[in-house]
């Protein structure tokens, strides 16, 4: 229940942000559930192979699977945020701003 609650609102803040700056509204929002799970399955994956490599290999017979979501939660939530954040800055820098050409009617 809590991943549908978070695929909701990632999705509406990136669908609100592509709008924002005329963008593929659902390209992008669907981008940015996809950029979570992206985190959430980076960090699991580095987390397990970390403890293969460097540690004693009991990560994940010690691990619950909720535990592991749990934790993979705060690092989908910040590549999300980054790739928010970075489109935002980028979008604003290349923004056009627009010329108010009525008021240039008549004037030599």
């Amino acid at each position: 229940m809590l991943g549908l609650i978070l695929i909701y609102f990632i999705g509406k803040e990136f669908f609100k942000l592509a709008n924002a700056y005329n963008k593929s509204k659902w390209g992008y929002a669907i981008l940015g559930v996809i950029s979570y799970y992206a985190g959430t399955v980076i960090f699991v994956l580095a987390a397990v192979f970390g403890s293969e490599w460097f540690g004693d290999g009991t990560f994940l017979d010690t691990t619950s699977e909720m535990g592991l979501s749990l934790m993979a939660v705060p690092f989908g939530g910040l590549t999300c945020a980054g790739l928010y954040f970075l489109l935002r800055h980028l979008w604003k820098k290349n923004e056009q701003p627009e010329e108010n050409l009525i008021d240039e009617i008549g004037k030599s």
